[in-house]
């Protein structure tokens, strides 16, 4: 089998998750793409380039499996994920090149569909489950150097925002029993895995419903000004209390986890506590936007103005001194006029977001905005208006990145640089990628000998110059997560 993964990193987790069920029904894998009996692409849906790269792949595909056919080598392609989920019909009759789709939720099911496709048939399951999490499944790390991991908490997102496909192509929320998630954290550290995030489409809205003396327990409040298209969920146990128990697994081992909505950081706040006071939860949090216009957002059925954004922007900066910040944000969206653009400018000046996702709006089949709203921002506006939404946001990322410059800065070594072999790269804290010479450093540990960083090592680095992206700077000494907290 060789597998192929294009978007987000919960497809990323998906491949993990797929290649591990495949793997316990005999399969192998290959890297070699002419070695390979069944070719299998993870597919993306949240925006038109996305679907196309796909389309431009089959297209190269198709040649392939000509050349085999040829030489009596038959050759299975599958299509996994979310275009998958949308576009069934379509990727199967077009060209009759697929021979097997699969949902997000029905990965299980792919030894079955395989036999079926080795019978001549093509075959297909795009059933979404309402309780599918794939929980028992341990998924097969793909990712280089063992130093970083992903962990799937939650599936699916009950928001419907007006843009959005996600509830459509991976279905409605549902949450990963604890003891599972935990679990696979633990075996991870014993592998030396030492970064995990935790991930969903909508994390902080995680409800574990496994265990039943929690199920009775109260809703949780939503942030100040925020509001949801469903009614609140009561019971369960919440994102907070799945962030302590993971936090206290491996003290060596930092924590992340994406993707949040900003209506799930209540005043209370335990999350934003526990991200302040444990050393091993990075200070660095993903508070998408999306647009900087009240009416926007409105039309975008986001749950909050501009004004309760920045009020819970303010209070997360109140409760994490020195919190990193990222954000997403789409140019041109439906009935956005040029003063609802300039908000965006003026949110993206006013908070100075360390990591930015910016997109133009990609009108999908499905969603509200297609049964409602006219996608009436003209392709060439739409393009004016993200390049101004880039060079704003690197602008100001730049200036939050050169304050930077003199400090120490704890970094976990991922690997060389990709520009350069005498250079190692990591990420900081706050997941700024940070580049520093590849030298011989002293060890913290107290010994005298001077050591080489390797991945998985924790470095000080003194940063010396920074861009909207990046920090350069040079190695003081290898240390540990825990020693770094107890210095600060």
């Amino acid at each position: 089998v060789y597998m192929e993964t294009y978007g987000c990193q919960m497809n990323v987790n998906d491949t993990e998750i797929a290649w591990a069920i495949l793997q316990k029904n005999g399969y192998g894998r290959t890297k070699d793409l002419d070695e390979a009996d069944v070719i299998l692409l993870v597919t993306c849906s949240v925006r038109e380039k996305a679907e196309q790269a796909i389309w431009n792949r089959l297209r190269h595909l198709k040649a392939l499996k000509a050349r085999r056919q040829q030489a009596r080598l038959p050759l299975r392609i599958g299509i996994l994920g979310c275009m998958a989920e949308r576009l069934k019909e379509e990727i199967l009759h077009r060209e009759k090149l697929v021979d097997i789709v699969a949902g997000p939720d029905a990965y299980r099911d792919l030894p079955r569909l395989l036999a079926v496709a080795e019978s001549g048939q093509q075959a297909a399951n795009v059933l979404l489950s309402l309780d599918e999490t794939y929980a028992d499944i341990l998924p097969v790390q793909t990712s280089a150097g063992g130093t970083t991991a992903f962990v799937s908490i939650m599936r699916g997102c009950d928001n419907m925002c007006s843009y959005c496909i996600v509830p459509f192509t991976r279905g409605r929320e549902r949450s990963r029993p604890i003891a599972s998630i935990l679990q696979e954290v633990r075996m991870l550290s014993d592998q030396g895995v030492k970064e995990v995030t935790l991930l969903g489409q909508n994390v902080n809205s995680f409800r574990d419903m496994s265990e039943v003396q929690f199920q009775s327990a109260a809703a949780p409040v939503l942030s100040r000004g925020f509001s949801t298209v469903y009614k609140a969920k009561p019971g369960g146990l919440r994102f907070a209390h799945l962030l302590d128990q993971v936090s206290r697994i491996d003290p060596e081992m930092r924590i992340r986890f994406t993707s949040p909505h900003p209506k799930d950081f209540p005043d209370e706040a335990s999350v934003l506590q526990l991200i302040q006071e444990r050393h091993n939860i990075c200070k660095q949090l993903h508070l998408p936007a999306q647009s900087g216009s009240t009416r926007v957002l409105e039309a975008m059925r986001r749950g909050y103005t501009r004004e309760a954004y920045l009020e819970l922007v303010h209070h997360v900066r109140e409760c994490i001194p020195g919190v990193s910040l990222s954000s997403d944000f789409i140019a041109g969206f439906c009935g956005e006029r040029e003063e609802d653009h300039q908000q965006t400018v003026s949110l993206l000046r006013e908070v100075r977001y360390n990591i930015g996702f910016l997109f133009a709006y990609s009108m999908r089949q499905k969603t509200r905005a297609y049964h409602r709203l006219q996608d009436d921002v003209p392709a060439d506006i739409k393009k004016r208006r993200l390049e101004e939404l880039i060079t704003v946001f690197r602008e100001e990322a730049a200036r939050a990145n050169e304050a930077m410059v003199g400090q120490s800065q704890l970094v976990l070594v991922e690997g060389p640089s990709k520009r350069s072999v005498l250079e190692l790269c990591g990420r900081n804290d706050g997941n700024i990628k940070v580049i520093f010479p590849d030298a011989e450093i002293e060890d913290a540990a107290g010994c005298k000998a001077l050591v080489r960083a390797q991945p998985g090592d924790y470095v000080l680095v003194k940063v010396t110059s920074a861009s909207s992206q990046t920090l350069k700077g040079v190695l003081l000494r290898r240390t540990t997560l825990s020693r770094s907290a107890v210095c600060h």
